[in-house]
């Protein structure tokens, strides 16, 4: 697995400032996502004051690029300006452009998002066996059909259909979608994920994490993932 160790995954995802990501680090989170050229929601910083804040902190390890991009090359660059050593990727994405992204860098992560639709579990059990040998990781988010965003929408998703996933994929699977730290405990536990993602749901009105609700959020999917 590159770039994924034996420990498990809580990812902060949508970092506002180097302060917000020191604040994140402190609170015990295992990885940071930085979201960029998205489909539907803004981006909460630029990518050069992303990549200094990467750079400053030295946490290319623990920086995952999170995107839209669907082409190989625009992302390797992307996420080599960022200094991310791993890439999210959240939208639709050819056979041939995975290929081409595994064999230019094959240290760089790749994660695969599984976008949960109404009654689309089939097809993401497919796209996980056809995808399966190019992928480090997957992670089940949710569709808003209101929207039309896939992801970062602040809404769960039926979490059978993450549970069926983990069971059968052969790559870790790290779950999103509408985690707070009231419900994470439960998620791990009906979902036996290798991870958890979390954006909104640790966030203010103002669209700042909250220091409180990130130390909870990640005290409550510690304990969740040492009782299994």
């Amino acid at each position: 697995m590159r770039n994924l160790s034996n420990k498990n995954i809580i990812q902060i995802a949508g970092i506002i400032d180097e302060a917000e990501a020191r604040m994140v680090l402190e609170a015990g989170a295992t990885h940071l996502g930085f979201p960029f050229r998205l489909d539907f929601n803004k981006e909460d910083l630029t990518e050069t004051q992303a990549a200094g804040i990467i750079k400053k902190l030295h946490i290319g390890e623990q920086s995952v690029l999170i995107t839209y991009l669907d082409k190989s090359d625009e992302i390797i660059e992307l996420a080599g300006f960022l200094g991310c050593k791993s890439v999210q990727l959240h939208g639709p994405i050819s056979l041939l452009e995975l290929e081409k992204l595994r064999t230019a860098e094959p240290l760089l992560g790749i994660w695969k998002s599984l976008v949960v639709k109404k009654d689309n579990v089939d097809e993401l059990l497919r796209m996980i066996q056809s995808i399966e040998h190019l992928a480090d990781a997957f992670i089940t988010d949710t569709f808003n059909p209101e929207t039309g965003a896939s992801g970062a929408t602040g809404k769960t998703h039926d979490w059978q259909v993450s549970n069926k996933i983990t069971r059968q994929s052969k790559k870790p699977v790290i779950i999103a979608g509408g985690l707070t730290p009231d419900n994470v405990r439960d998620a791990i536990r009906q979902i036996n994920p290798f991870g958890v993602d979390v954006h909104t749901g640790v966030e203010n009105r103002d669209g700042c994490k909250d220091r409180d609700k990130v130390k909870s959020f990640v005290d409550e999917a510690k304990k969740a993932f040492s009782l299994r």
